[in-house]
């Protein structure tokens, strides 16, 4: 995929330079309709997010509604499940034990150990529409739309349309984004709404700007709060100088229409997140997320502190990916802090910006004149610039980087971008205008790369970039074996309970063993094994339900009757 992408821009970038006229009649009356659609700015937004939604409902033959595959998606699935049912937290299940997975908190309460912003989503689309996935496509919407409003705001109105469009097409079709339950768009709309909000503020002042900055914010604290500090701390930072450096009724009026209303939403998203922990955790001070790190991780996020002593793990796949798996990667960023940093800048670059969208930044260095410096920038892209980088310095801290981790900044990255295309736009080769043209077939290549991959996957070619970093095509490898079987037990007779039993050499990537909300009256319970004599203490407690024993390492995996020691089969009720 990358190679045909790669080649595809080379291929662009030559005909540029030996053709630049090459199709200019066309796209001079594309051009022409485009701009005449992105003057109407509102209505710009709209058909964005509804291209995002659209394009990725024409996908669902080839790329249909996803089964979780990793960790996180199925902690945000409890978490979807559990607002669903109108519930924050669920009671700890007597029998939790032989439900520990990863990244769930059994204790105080039955909760996913994330913040809520993704699982409010998920749980929009299983409300309304009788599916979490759709609160997925519903949040790319709003993801692209955002993008779009943001950039009207920084950038001219033809540009923005370019940029929202680019957006639905690398992020809301293929990406994992737009194709797993991990999130991404929602703090990607927490940092759309924050940073288009700014420039409406300073221009108009007017309430609406500031709540939706106040959203936003609420948005990144209850999605990628660690990140998002770091986005959102120079454009609060900004806005507060702005107004300090009014005098007099100016700085009276602002103070009133601006740092009030802005206190008053950040209050009470500040109240409602205290609620949510005390809810969650019982202790208004104590996230569910930092509940589960010091349950059970001992490895810690940034490379300067210590590990703290293993705990007491009842099943051995935890410890494997605690001690295994998170301690290599503190291990890489404690003795080769250069090469972590060489790493989060490979994945950064595969997904947001590729072949494709580097080309503009690599013909910048090219375009400007030398001897440019910082003060030759405008001042609006100067600050564009300070954002980034304070967003690069959270990113560069932790000691592992996913693209959603730096999803607050995704607007900000495509303003950059279309920064760079519309200088280079304006550059001429020998009296050719070489720029126009290589900014037109990049658009192209764009709308060519999704051509060829949904034909791709029409004719049955799978698209995986595994096992190398996620780029904007990414559909995330699905637990597809554990889905099928919760499928066929979903539709056989009576309750199940599914105990699950792994090899030595199992992978703890791939956990199995998850539940919704309601343990007790779920159709299919999943459990760990745990044994002969705890086993059997689990069954009596689920004495009405046929019980499985399933082998995820069996090639294919296996799910069978469960024999207890003496050899009696736990399918047939009546003989319990």
């Amino acid at each position: 995929m990358l190679l045909i992408e790669t080649a595809l821009v080379l291929l662009s970038l030559l005909i540029a330079f030996i053709y630049p006229s090459l199709g200019s009649r066309w796209f001079e009356k594309l051009e022409d309709s485009f701009g005449k659609l992105a003057r109407r700015q509102r209505l710009s937004v709209v058909v964005v997010g509804l291209t995002a939604l659209i394009a990725r409902a024409a996908l669902l033959p080839v790329l249909p509604v996803p089964s979780p595959g990793v960790h996180d998606e199925f902690s945000y699935l409890l978490m979807s499940d559990t607002f669903a049912h109108g519930r924050l937290s669920n009671p700890t299940h007597p029998m939790w034990v032989h439900f520990e997975s990863f990244h769930i908190n059994q204790e105080p309460t039955y909760v996913s150990m994330f913040y809520p912003a993704q699982g409010l989503f998920l749980a929009t689309g299983q409300t309304i529409f009788g599916h979490p996935f759709w609160g997925v496509w519903l949040s790319i919407g709003f993801m692209c739309a955002g993008i779009c409003w943001m950039l009207q705001a920084w950038i001219s109105p033809e540009w923005a349309l370019l940029g929202g469009f680019l957006a639905a097409i690398r992020l809301g079709t293929f990406s994992y984004w737009a194709n797993s339950y991990w999130g991404g768009a929602a703090a990607a709309i927490g940092g759309a709404l924050v940073l288009g909000s700014l420039a409406r503020i300073k221009q108009y002042q007017s309430l609406r700007n500031v709540l939706l900055m106040g959203l936003g914010l609420a948005i990144l604290a209850n999605s990628r709060p660690f990140e998002g500090l770091f986005f959102s701390t120079p454009v609060v930072v900004g806005l507060v100088v702005w107004v300090f450096k009014k005098r007099g009724q100016a700085f009276r009026q602002s103070a009133v229409h601006v740092l009030l209303p802005l206190g008053l939403v950040l209050t009470v998203t500040a109240s409602a997140i205290l609620y949510y922990c005390w809810r969650t955790t019982g202790s208004p001070f104590r996230t569910p997320y930092l509940v589960n790190v010091a349950r059970y991780n001992p490895v810690p996020y940034f490379a300067w502190q210590s590990v703290k002593s293993a705990p007491d793990y009842r099943h051995p796949m935890m410890a494997e990916y605690y001690l295994g798996w998170w301690l290599r990667q503190y291990e890489l960023a404690r003795q080769h802090p250069l090469i972590l940093v060489l790493i989060k800048a490979h994945v950064f670059w595969f997904f947001f910006l590729g072949p494709l969208l580097v080309l503009p930044v690599i013909m910048l260095g090219i375009v400007l004149p030398y001897g440019t410096s910082w003060k030759d920038f405008g001042k609006e892209t100067r600050f564009l610039l300070i954002v980034f980088f304070s967003s690069l310095l959270g990113l560069l801290l932790p000691v592992i980087l996913l693209p959603h981790y730096a999803s607050p900044m995704t607007c900000l990255i495509y303003a950059l971008v279309l920064l760079a295309m519309k200088r280079i736009r304006n550059w001429c080769w020998r009296e050719k205008a070489v720029g126009v043209a290589m900014v037109r077939y990049m658009c192209g290549a764009a709308v060519t790369l999704l051509l060829l991959w949904t034909g791709a996957l029409a004719i049955h070619i799978p698209i995986s970039n595994f096992p190398t970093p996620e780029t904007w095509c990414s559909p995330w490898e699905q637990l597809v074996d554990r889905a099928a079987i919760q499928g066929q037990l979903e539709n056989s007779t009576g309750r199940q309970l599914v105990i699950t039993r792994y090899s030595r050499q199992h992978n703890p990537m791939r956990e199995w063993v998850y539940n919704l909300a309601d343990i007790d009256n779920a159709k299919v319970v999943w459990a760990q094994d745990m044994g002969a004599a705890e086993n059997a203490e689990l069954i009596r407690y689920f004495q009405d339900r046929y019980v499985w024993l399933v082998e995820p390492d069996a090639n294919p995996p296996k799910l069978s009757p469960y024999i207890r020691e003496e050899g009696s089969i736990l399918l047939d009720r009546g003989k319990r």
